[in-house]
């Protein structure tokens, strides 16, 4: 599929294209949006997409017009709605775009979108779907691997493997996954840190203390990985950003990211 761009306008370009998968979205046991016809819309300098509902397809009952818009959030092209189910408002859980322009002969605001967490669930088919849509264009790899990778933090090694495995994943540095036997785990102190990746599951976190100095959610580890990345149940994977990471002798530059 081919993604199209929208026409200069005032307004921020958008790209969008058809998703053939069913998607569905719920509050409690109430469906507010069910497709088999979504599109995946992605907004300038956004990073994550977002589902457009037709909206025959969405309960537009429970929706009016939201009283506190929001105008900066989606680039000035949307209007807002509250959604209202049993008394409950939830205000600009949704929004239309009221000023783009059609892809396929179809206006986008014939298209509904919710922010991700006004609803309790989301589906694709018959899998619930965490975080964020997934986007078609984005890879996870996971490979073996037999390289020399090193974690040292505070001058303390933490951790020292032959046997990583290596997460390559669309705009992210490498993650080298390591086995607990080979991590200083008595070194690592369990956080309440939990943070959700639609590709891999939900994502426990370790902070560390190293002569007196405490490094925070230093590393993460998923415990039941999402059937796509099985294959990294219970390694351990230093933060880039926050540790020295070695390979094969080489000490990798660290990265900005969001978790810098």
């Amino acid at each position: 599929m081919t993604l199209t761009k929208a026409p200069q306008t005032k307004a921020t370009p958008l790209l969008f294209e058809q998703s053939p998968r069913w998607v569905r979205a719920k509050v409690g046991d109430i469906t507010v949006a069910d497709s088999r016809r979504v599109l995946l819309v992605w907004e300038e300098d956004k990073v994550l997409p977002v589902y457009l509902f037709p909206r025959e397809d969405v309960r537009t009952d429970l929706l009016r017009p939201s009283e506190n818009p929001l105008p900066e959030t989606h680039h000035g092209l949307a209007s807002y709605w509250t959604l209202e189910i049993d008394g409950q408002l939830t205000e600009n859980a949704a929004w239309t775009y009221a000023a783009a322009p059609p892809p396929e002969g179809e206006k986008l605001e014939g298209y509904i979108a919710f922010e991700w967490e006004a609803m309790d669930t989301w589906y694709e088919e018959e899998e619930r779907v965490i975080a964020h849509p997934r986007d078609p264009y984005h890879r996870v790899d996971t490979r073996k691997s037999s390289r020399h990778v090193q974690v040292i933090a505070g001058g303390e090694t933490l951790a020292e493997s032959r046997r990583p495995k290596l997460v390559f994943e669309t705009g992210l540095p490498t993650r080298y996954y390591l086995p607990p036997e080979d991590v200083q785990t008595d070194l690592l102190k369990p956080s309440e840190t939990r943070t959700l990746c639609a590709y891999k599951g939900e994502a426990h976190y370790y902070s560390v203390m190293v002569d007196g100095e405490v490094h925070e959610d230093i590393a993460y580890t998923y415990p039941d990985p999402l059937p796509d990345n099985h294959q990294i149940r219970g390694l351990i994977c230093f933060f880039n950003e926050r540790a020295d990471i070695h390979v094969d002798g080489e000490r990798l530059e660290r990265p900005t990211t969001q978790w810098s």
